[in-house]
């Protein structure tokens, strides 16, 4: 029922939203030709388009767990507010951005820092939590082979930095970013279910943490708010989510699995993302180092397009591959 409200919230609200942005100018810039070189010519026909369409994902979201999860679950509050918190930095990004009438931003290091101090806050309070297990799993493994005590704090903040910068990296084309985010939404959703449900996390070799059960709801509904959103986000996009949604949808990813001590497996989960912000940390590098360039452009995907792969090709491959990964990521749950 959470993920059926999101979904059927977004169809509602969309057009509302769509056309207020549109009154708004709260239109997408499109980097310059000296900037991205061929790729301008790819994407120029987008200059204009409505972003900040995160607030529309949010709200239809937000609103769907408002009604239907147990609002004084502390997992559901510690998941809202970190998700609505990276929200509200995203959402500082993108109005930087019209207002400067430039496709930068916040820097670097600001929106870095505002980051960081979340993942700090929810780091000391996971530590703090007696009810918290420091230890690290791992797949394969039957039992958990580390406890960082205090190294859990350094590791969150790697984890929710990571996965809601690589989420924002990978938002580059109609419907890409928005599409994995769904599935990997759908796959934690039955993570989170097994997880808060004893007897299923007993035969599965897993941790059985209480209170988990709850962020299925949570994560169901970001299932409905994102499928809601990609009917308007495919090709060509009516709307774009901007940093508004892309850091929430990475910062929910990233706090749902620190709750339910699955952090490990988000490389093989989210595999698309993390080969999206490798590329571009390896074509910085590189580039740096030797001068060169790996990629005729980072991120990954638009190395494709420039290869001459349609937006549509390169994101409904991504959307393959990104299936496939859930269905391994599951099977690990068994192979113990």
């Amino acid at each position: 029922m959470a993920s059926v409200t999101a979904f059927a919230l977004t169809l509602v609200v969309a057009p509302a939203v769509i056309g207020w942005l549109k009154r708004m100018k709260v239109g997408q810039r499109v980097r310059q030709k000296e900037e991205v070189g061929g790729l301008y010519d790819l994407h120029r026909h987008k200059e204009g388009t409505p972003t900040m369409g995160g607030l529309l994902i949010l709200a239809a979201w937000f609103g769907s767990v408002f009604l239907w999860a147990d609002l004084f679950n502390r997992m559901v509050i510690l998941a809202v507010g970190v998700t609505a918190s990276l929200g509200l930095i995203g959402c500082l990004d993108d109005w930087a951005k019209l207002r400067q009438k430039g496709a930068r931003g916040l820097s670097r290091g600001r929106r870095l820092f505002w980051q960081s101090l979340i993942a700090l806050v929810l780091g000391v309070l996971l530590l703090m939590d007696p009810n918290y297990s420091t230890v690290l799993e791992f797949p394969f493994f039957k039992q958990p082979v580390v406890d960082m005590g205090l190294w859990l704090i350094p590791f969150v903040m790697l984890v929710l930095v990571g996965t809601s910068n690589a989420v924002n990296l990978a938002d580059g084309l109609d419907g890409l970013a928005i599409g994995c985010s769904a599935m990997i939404a759908l796959c934690l959703t039955l993570i989170a279910y097994v997880t808060g449900h004893r007897i299923f996390a007993d035969y599965l070799l897993i941790s059985y943490i209480p209170q988990a059960g709850e962020l299925t709801v949570f994560c169901a509904a970001l299932v409905g708010a994102s499928m809601g959103f990609l009917w308007y986000n495919c090709q060509p996009a009516s709307v774009f989510m901007g940093d508004t949604g892309s850091l929430a949808l990475g910062a929910a990813i990233g706090v749902v699995a620190v709750l339910i001590k699955k952090e490990m497996l988000l490389i093989l989960l989210g595999g698309i993302f993390v080969v999206e912000a490798l590329s571009v940390i390896l074509q910085v590098g590189s580039f740096k180092l030797t001068g060169r360039r790996i990629f005729r452009m980072a991120p990954l995907h638009h190395h494709f397009q420039l290869e001459g792969w349609a937006e549509s090709k390169v994101t409904v491959r991504f959307w393959i591959i990104g299936a496939i990964l859930v269905l391994l990521t599951l099977g690990t749950l068994k192979l113990r």
